[in-house]
């Protein structure tokens, strides 16, 4: 623990120091940390032109003044107390990066798996997706791979993407080889086929992601500045005398004014607010983030020309509150540039603006050229508990294409149709009812095109709310969608529904249990009901399950019954669903497969990180925080969703461990790099466990204090002998011998044969023997 806050977990030695005992006789024992540990912890090494390392590589500390080093015994923990003025300043949840760990070389598979079968049509069809990847040191190369049949076809295999990448550290950047997609800051998102380089944002302290503004003060005296947002405090610090910056606070999503607080040593306060509001677009001041794509367009449709472009995009935080960003877009058959800002308007919002300027030359047409206009906007309204995620609006100018629009008209097949949007108008609001009221969304979108009179409109307006145990939903959504007519006439569809849906929980008769009922009337005159009951069950509700039945006024009838199981190395879900035409039988699995040098380790998905467990001997025991995961009959275990760039603790949970089993060390600390399956080796202690009553050759206890290691046994861990000579051992075999130690000469050292009584049956305990030290 380091300032009371913990930093990681490590194996520290002690050694005795005569300058840090209070009497000057006995010599104190002191941790031996070096001035490359103490560098990471934030002190100010330069600061301190004595500090310096003895011959054992250990750095007198003490030196600098009012520092503490306590050692809590019980709890093997170290607490560490040094005065903030000798600590560098450094973001919240900074890192160094040396900290960062590329992982284990592996090879790794998500599987996902599904099957049907149509019992009344004598219907098939069977689905796979295989998301592969291979590690070799910073390099992670992956592909997603697709195969689907249908009744008595062969199957068809389908590659989506394969790409190689690797972080970039030194500027805070990933490197992507392959097929992907370019990013969407600014332009549409454009697949690829070639080489991508742009700013992770995953590498920075989590306090400097996003967007927030810098705080800017003056402190008349060693003041506490405490910053709140919607009532809740989000940030305190210590700052001496005179002007200060903040400029490490986590980024809120975008809602509610921040409330500044300065309270002085002397007793005053100064308080005063700072308006915040944010929009995606915007970075903080200073900031620059960049990406640049070159490589060949990859269509999904196999008839379209691979034709090559370029991108390349920039957003810089100008000041606190103004966010610049810019790119363009490059091919032969089509030019952009655009340009925009973003600005915090402060108890007004915020809003940004930007355009597009685009000429371009689609297949048998002539070479155009047009503007793209859009503006967005986002506030929250504490006092009346309203949240404008994002109101936006674009108007495209005739003559105006994007670049997949164009590149997708050089189809070989000639079936392009061109759909040039001209306005898009979307909306998107949450507004609080007070307490124990609910709450009220709305959100709409209304889209029409230069081509035709083609519009599409969508609004959807919903009601969440409870009484005691019953949550209720209430919600309309209302649909148009039209196009240039068909064969039959038609040009337009209209969709309204109104969706009534109430859960109970049943936890009080049928533990995990709940049931709901929804009612849905569509618009010509259809009205569905349905009712359900589901919930969890087993160890650690590791089964999920549910019955439906559901009746419609149009004599249609449907009913469903599934469930699934959720287990340490992969899901199983199974189901049987019927109407009036169908009877059907559902099937699959997911899961992962880890191929690493020491076997391989079956799991659930893995997301991006990973952390392969490693305890050998430890069999079937859990995570402490996710009961879910566990180890395999080896000592192996996959947790799939660590955090790229953020310092995890992995624990696992002491009560689960066997009888004959202990783990001095229960939590390993790991900083993964994106991508990476870093490894968490734990050491148990395999056997049994005895207290020993240690004698000397003459009858006499061991002394007090004497260290204890079992011999012939590299990660025994060290026992110290405690009153009358007794010390508690574990990871014994049925014989063995201890060395003891209180001292360096050769009467302050001996060795003891020990054997333990025999087990009758599976019979497990703490045995108590004695033992004569030679």
């Amino acid at each position: 623990m380091f300032n009371g806050r913990y930093l990681d977990t490590r194996t520290i030695k002690f050694v005795a120091n005569n300058r840090a005992s209070s009497d000057n006789r006995e010599p104190a024992l002191v941790p031996c940390l070096s001035l490359k540990a103490l560098a990471e912890y934030g002190v100010r090494i330069k600061a301190f032109p004595e500090l310096a390392e003895d011959q054992n590589g250990c750095a007198n500390f003490s030196v600098i003044p009012d520092t503490k080093a306590d050692f809590d015994f019980t709890a093997q923990r170290l607490n560490i107390s040094i005065p903030q003025a000798a600590l560098s300043t450094t973001a919240q949840g900074y890192i160094p990066p040396d900290q960062f760990d590329d992982g284990i070389n592996a090879l790794l598979v998500n599987y996902q798996f599904s099957g049907s079968n149509d019992m009344q049509a004598n219907d098939e069809y069977y689905s796979l997706n295989l998301q592969s990847g291979l590690n070799v040191g910073p390099w992670r190369i992956r592909n997603l791979s697709t195969w689907n049949k249908n009744n008595g076809d062969a199957g068809d295999w389908d590659s989506a993407y394969l790409y190689m990448q690797r972080s970039i550290r030194p500027i805070n950047s990933n490197l992507v080889m392959g097929e992907s997609s370019s990013l969407s800051t600014i332009f549409d998102s454009v697949p690829f086929t070639g080489i991508q380089l742009a700013t992770d944002t995953t590498m920075l302290p989590e306090s400097m992601r996003g967007y927030a503004p810098i705080i800017r003060g003056i402190a008349k005296t060693n003041a506490r500045v405490v910053i709140k947002q919607n009532g809740y405090q989000v940030y305190q610090t210590y700052v001496a005398p005179g002007a200060f910056e903040i400029t490490d606070m986590y980024p809120s999503g975008g809602s509610g004014d921040l409330y500044v607080s300065v309270e002085e040593s002397d007793g005053s306060k100064q308080e005063f607010v700072v308006p915040f509001a944010t929009l995606p677009v915007m970075v903080r001041e200073n900031q620059l983030e960049y990406e640049i794509t070159s490589g060949k367009y990859r269509p999904y449709d196999g008839g379209v020309d691979e034709t090559p472009f370029t991108q390349a995009t920039a957003t810089y935080g100008v000041s606190s509150s103004l966010t610049v960003y810019g790119g363009m877009q490059a091919a032969s058959r089509y030019q952009a540039l655009s340009t925009g800002l973003g600005y915090n308007l402060g108890e007004l919002g915020a809003a940004s603006a930007d355009v597009t300027q685009a000429w371009s030359k689609m297949k048998d047409d002539e070479k155009t050229s047009g503007q793209s206009w859009r503006v967005r906007y986002g506030k929250n309204i504490v006092e009346t508990g309203t949240n404008v995620t994002i109101a936006g609006y674009r108007y495209s100018t005739r003559g105006f294409n994007t670049l997949s629009e164009v590149l997708d008209s050089y189809s070989n097949d000639g079936n392009y149709s061109p759909r040039s949007l001209r306005n898009r108008t979307n909306l998107t609001v949450n507004q609080s009812l007070g307490k124990d009221l609910g709450s009220l969304s709305v959100s709409g979108l209304i889209e029409d095109y230069w081509d035709d009179k083609r519009t599409n409109k969508s609004i959807s307006v919903g009601y969440n709310g409870g009484f005691r145990n019953v949550n209720y939903y209430l919600g309309y959504s209302y649909n148009r969608y039209t196009w240039s007519g068909d064969s039959s006439g038609k040009d337009a569809q209209d969709d309204q529904r109104i969706t009534l849906t109430v859960t109970l929980p049943l936890s009080n008769w049928l533990p995990g249990t709940y049931t709901s009922y929804q009612l849905t009337n569509s618009n010509p005159g259809s009205t569905d009901q349905s009712v359900s009951i589901g919930g969890v069950g087993l160890d650690n509700d590791s089964l999920e399950w549910s019955l439906q039945q559901g009746y419609s006024n149009r004599e249609y009838y449907s009913g469903d019954m599934r469930g699934t199981y959720n287990g340490a190395r992969g899901s199983v879900n199974a189901g049987y669903s019927y109407d009036n035409n169908s009877q059907r039988i559902d099937y699959g699995a997911n899961g992962s497969i880890l191929a690493h040098a020491d076997g391989i380790t079956l799991g659930q998905d893995i997301t991006d990180a990973a952390v392969l467990i490693k305890a050998p001997g430890l069999d079937n025991v859990r995570l402490a925080n996710d009961n879910t995961i566990s180890t395999d009959y080896r000592g192996y275990a996959i947790v799939p969703y660590v955090t790229p760039y953020r310092r995890t603790d992995i624990t696992l949970d002491s009560t689960t461990l066997g009888e004959d089993m202990e783990l001095p060390e229960t939590t390993k600390s790991v900083v993964p790099t994106r991508g990476a399956i870093v490894r968490a080796s734990y050491d148990g202690n395999i056997g049994q466990r005895a207290f020993v009553h240690l004698k000397t050759a003459n009858g006499q206890d061991v002394p007090y204090g004497a260290m204890v290691l079992l011999a012939g046994n590299s990660k025994s861990q060290p026992s110290i002998v405690s009153d009358a000579g007794m010390v508690y051992m574990s990871g014994l075999q049925q014989t063995g011998i201890l060395n003891v130690q209180w001292g360096k000469s050769a009467a302050q050292q001996c060795n003891a044969s020990f054997t333990l009584p025999a087990r009758e049956g599976k019979a497990t305990g703490i045995s108590q023997i004695e033992a004569v030290c030679r």
